[in-house]
């Protein structure tokens, strides 16, 4: 919080009371940087976001090194961070692309995975190499050895709201996927508005959409990205909806690297702000994380998007970027 003690907790009327931040900083917002950043400084950045009250923190991506250089070192950082067990009730979570990947996380004793499919056949090829049906095909063994094994699995579906070959995407080609990857058996499904097209109509039939289907509200989980500065609008059509689980990347790090009109990710900071303000819980402190972002900043030579950030710290003359 500021030293105003802003800002100030107006509720609103017909919104959760609690919210879980899946913080995906680690993984989606490194995963896009330029350069790599060393494993220690990565173990350090998650220990830093489990003090500042995240529980819910992706680690890395179990995906073959050639196609994300950034997190080739999954093998080597995840079992730096056994020690975050000691600052709360803390899951890991990583993403794993196919069989390969999942043997890779189990060896190293991962409890929670994530598989990432698409609703469009375009990012599917160019990011999967496969249809969208065929990455089905490839998650089914993934996700019933999961959860054989009690791992929680949560789906990742890219490109729900628009797609920069294909433009916007008809909402019941995207319940078709969603649906189908909640029927191979995944606990939690993200919507990912990969490219920030979203508006929050949009968002509202979506969500509607889903839950004619069969999808339930407390299944589901928000992503969104910034390119048009609709993620938090989108995000608080989101939780009139009811929904209690909201993506978002320390500092507004990340993008996409098969999708060049991705921009950053919706910031965690600007997004605990407006919770703050609306009263609802997360359990995150602000002045944390924001130092947490800072200390980032100062690893990867530049100030951190995040407008919340900027605003909460002093100018450059009189901050030190250094541990």
């Amino acid at each position: 919080m500021s030293a105003q003690g802003l800002p100030m907790k107006v509720p609103a009327p017909g919104l959760p009371s609690r919210i879980r931040i899946h913080e995906v900083g680690a993984r989606d917002g490194l995963q896009n940087e330029k350069g790599t950043v060393p494993t220690e400084v990565k173990a350090e950045f998650i220990r830093r976001l489990a003090v500042a009250g995240l529980t819910t923190i992706e680690a890395t991506s179990f995906v073959h090194p050639k196609w994300v250089p950034q997190l080739a070192d999954a093998e080597q950082l995840f079992p730096l961070l056994g020690d975050i067990a000691d600052v709360g009730d803390v899951s890991l979570p990583v993403l794993v692309p196919n069989e390969r990947g999942l043997d890779r996380a189990l060896a190293l004793g991962a409890r929670s995975i994530a598989v990432f499919g698409s609703a469009t056949e375009t990012f599917a090829a160019r990011n999967l190499n496969r249809t969208v049906d065929e990455s089905l095909a490839m998650f089914e063994p993934v996700v019933a050895r999961a959860k054989a094994d009690k791992v929680q699995v949560r789906g990742y579906l890219s490109m729900c709201f628009g797609d920069p070959w294909e433009g916007a995407v008809p909402v019941a080609q995207v319940v078709r996927v969603a649906k189908a990857l909640m029927d191979l058996g995944c606990d939690e499904l993200s919507l990912g508005d990969t490219i920030g097209v979203a508006t929050p109509g949009h968002v509202a039939a979506l969500l509607t959409a889903l839950n004619e289907a069969g999808v339930p509200t407390e299944a589901i989980g928000v992503h969104f990205h910034d390119t048009y500065g609709q993620a938090l609008s989108n995000t608080l059509a989101a939780l009139q909806h009811g929904v209690t689980t909201v993506d978002a990347s320390a500092g507004g790090l990340g993008g996409c690297p098969y999708a060049k009109s991705a921009t950053g990710n919706l910031a965690t900071e600007d997004l605990v702000w407006m919770l703050e303000g609306l009263g609802i819980e997360t359990g995150v402190d602000l002045a944390e994380l924001t130092a947490t972002s800072v200390w980032l900043a100062g690893h990867l030579g530049r100030p951190s998007p995040s407008r919340t950030v900027r605003a909460l710290t002093p100018p450059p003359s009189s901050a030190s970027h250094k541990e």
